[in-house]
């Protein structure tokens, strides 16, 4: 993979952040971001775990989903306090997904600001997501395909990001937000994945307190070094044909991927995969091809 640095600032105006990164739709690591709250102190394991020790929530692990469960079935549940003494006590791959602040713990709502960055954020969706030291996100994009800020605390983490230029290098499997479940994105095996080798990106290390801003319908990785915790602001698609992209995505390619996994379960898995190979396979082919003349 060919990986780049994203730009690195500790502060910037809203007019500079819509010109130059906004309406570039160009990612930026704004470092240090959450010490301005006042509440920042509060942006801890240790109060979460005091907040919500005794909620019960899913958990997801590093594993492929079940063909023959839906893909987003957790794999266990467990007590916050359960779950946060796990991934502090040792290594871990065990994570939580897409937990609603407003719904799960809407007292955190008074501890953090808006940033003024010209960004209309949806405000009925802030949300954490959780992660051990073993913990990573396969390759997605997000299927509202919604501009947002991702707020790092804790443990350290590693993204990568690309564009969708660069889905076929990275064996976009079809119907589908992700890329195929084997790739080892800490280490890219290029004989199986000769195509990675191409895909052209950005490779962002996060710490306790950095915001990184990533535009609408950006691929991302996420592998958590450290045990620890994000914050993520969303805004959803505000132009016309990027709004009809979402509505798609949301109301029809994922509730056809949905049957048709009910209906043919591994199979249609399986079919999937090999789409993404073959269409990885044709990338790669074409790309080399100036490369023998």
């Amino acid at each position: 993979m060919i990986l780049e640095n994203v730009d690195v600032v500790h502060d910037i105006s809203k007019e500079d952040f819509q010109k130059n990164y906004f309406k570039k739709h160009k990612p930026l690591l704004i470092k240090n971001f959450a010490a301005r709250w006042d509440a920042f102190d509060k942006w801890n394991l240790a109060y979460i775990r005091e907040k919500a020790g005794d909620q019960d929530v899913p958990l997801y692990d590093n594993k492929p989903a079940d063909a023959s469960k839906s893909s987003d079935a957790p794999v266990t549940n467990m007590k916050m306090k359960e779950y946060i003494d796990r991934i502090k006590s040792g290594p871990s791959d065990l994570r939580i997904f897409f937990y609603i602040i407003t719904d799960r713990l809407p007292e955190l709502l008074k501890n953090f600001t808006y940033p003024d960055l010209g960004i209309k954020f949806f405000k009925r969706l802030p949300t954490l997501f959780f992660g051990g030291s073993e913990a990573h996100v396969l390759m997605h994009y997000d299927v509202d395909l919604g501009d947002f800020l991702h707020i790092h605390f804790e443990g350290k983490k590693r993204i990568l990001l690309f564009d969708q230029k660069q889905s076929a290098f990275l064996y976009k499997v079809p119907l589908s937000v992700h890329t195929v479940y084997d790739i080892d994105y800490e280490n890219p095996d290029y004989e199986k994945f000769p195509a990675l080798q191409y895909a052209k990106g950005y490779e962002i290390f996060m710490e306790h307190g950095d915001a990184l801003f990533i535009p609408g319908a950006f691929w991302h990785f996420n592998r958590y070094l450290e045990p620890g915790f994000s914050l993520s602001l969303r805004a959803l698609p505000n132009k016309p044909n990027v709004f009809a992209n979402m509505l798609y995505h949301v109301f029809i390619m994922r509730y056809t991927d949905k049957l048709l996994r009910k209906l043919f379960k591994a199979k249609w898995v399986n079919y999937k995969q090999k789409w993404a190979y073959e269409k990885g396979a044709e990338a790669f082919e074409k790309k080399r091809k100036p490369e023998k003349m």
